[in-house]
Order: C-alpha cells, then structure tokens, then sequence
C-alpha cells in the first residue's frame, strides 16, 4: 500500500509533464510533417529521404525498475512484433539494432539475437531533456550517416493511470502526411528563408518527439505501477 502511494505522487507529477508537451510536441510534429510533405526534393530533407530498409534501429523505452504488473514485458512484446511482423528479413541477416532507455529492456534483450547499445540506457537516473536530446541527436546522427535506414521508437503512451497505449511510431524518415484527393496545400510563409528553417527546424523537431516518447513511458510506468500495487494490496488482503 505504501508503494502504491508512493507511485501515485510520482504519477503526478509525471502526468503534470506530459500533458503539458503533448500539445505542444503534436503541433510541431504536424507542422513538420506538412513542410516534409510540401517540398518534395528541396534542400535541407535529407531526413526525409526514404531509402530500401536495409538496417534498423528500434528505441525501446521501457522502466529501470520492476514491480509495475506487465508493463516492460508489454513493451518488449511489442518491439518483438514490430521486427517481426515488419522488418523479419532485416532481422535474418542480423541488421536489426536495439537502443534501450531502461534498464528492464536492454536486461531482456542481451539474451536475444539482435545487437544491443547501451550508451542511453540510463536516462531516468536524471531525466530531462538534454540528456534525451543526446539520444535524439545520435540517432539523427547514425541516419544521415546511413547506418540506419529506418528508426522507430516502442513505447507506452500514457492514458490515464490505469490504461496505457503500447505503440511503435516511425523517428526516422520523417513521414509525410497522405495527401488527399481536392486538400489545399498547406501554405506556410517562411521568414528566414525555408532551407534555413527546415535545416534548424528538423532536429529540434526531433528533440521534442523523443522527449515526449520518454515523458509518456515515464508517466505509464508509475501508472502501471499503482496499479500493479493496488492489485497486490487486494490479493493480500484476501489471502490474510
């Protein structure tokens, strides 16, 4: 019981910061994706070049600690599906790589096939967004040096306390937007000129879609956790 209360006031305060980014980091990631979608071929998009997969990259972000019911194994799960469902040839000549921020992820998959980095797996000892803007800026890095051709993020969005949203979303290249049959193009007006935006736009852009992955898998966690300890609470005044 002392942990569940000890989860809800970190849940707080972690909910408290991913609401306040979504909005924000959901604008952004629009506006990007309309620019990407409106110039086709223009300098500066070279991180929205599609190329033929050859190697991926899937950011795994689960927790450092247990004690939150299914949540890691759920995210693990998931990351499992994506490379099987999507990138199962990549995965047979060994170009799959796994980045994990968590402890529990990169914990599980050292026991499997796929390669494993752990240069950012301790990012919720101190979290804030320099140190997830280090993750973001190497894997932009890794991307233009085309060591990865696509990069995806597997987390869990966050809900509310008891429910939470396991997704993989597409990092790297940045998607465009489908164009629909009559839509007006989305007509921005540019100031400095629109090189220079999209150039010092993009990776900013980027910062902020992977900060906002990291708020959300931090509030699930404590969800989850709450939850998990809520049940334990019930079980064991059942059994006594």
């Amino acid at each position: 019981k002392a942990m569940k209360m000890v989860s809800a006031a970190k849940l707080r305060k972690a909910q408290d910061g991913i609401i306040q980014m979504r909005p924000y980091a959901k604008k952004l990631q629009e506006v990007l994706s309309n620019i990407v979608s409106n110039s086709e071929g223009e300098l500066g998009m070279n991180l929205a070049v599609e190329r033929p997969v050859e190697n991926v990259l899937l950011i795994v972000i689960t927790s450092d600690r247990g004690l939150c019911g299914a949540y890691n194994s759920n995210i693990i799960k998931m990351a499992k599906i994506v490379i099987a469902e999507r990138y199962a040839a990549q995965a047979q000549k060994g170009n799959v790589e796994i980045w994990t921020i968590g402890k529990k992820g990169y914990e599980n998959f050292l026991k499997t096939k796929y390669r494993v980095d752990p240069q950012f797996k301790d990012i919720f000892l101190n979290l804030n967004f320099e140190s997830v803007q280090a993750a973001s800026q190497a894997a932009v890095k890794a991307f233009e040096e085309k060591r990865f051709d696509r990069i995806e993020i597997v987390y869990s969005e966050f809900r509310n306390a008891a429910t939470q949203r396991f997704v993989a979303e597409r990092f790297l290249p940045i998607p465009k937007i489908e164009k629909k049959e009559g839509a007006k193009k989305a007509d921005f007006i540019f100031d400095p000129s629109r090189e220079q935006l999209i150039t010092e736009l993009m990776p900013k852009i980027l910062n902020t879609q992977l900060y906002k992955a990291v708020l959300d898998a931090h509030a699930s966690e404590h969800g989850a956790g709450m939850t998990a300890m809520d049940k334990a609470t019930e079980n064991a005044n059942g059994l006594l």
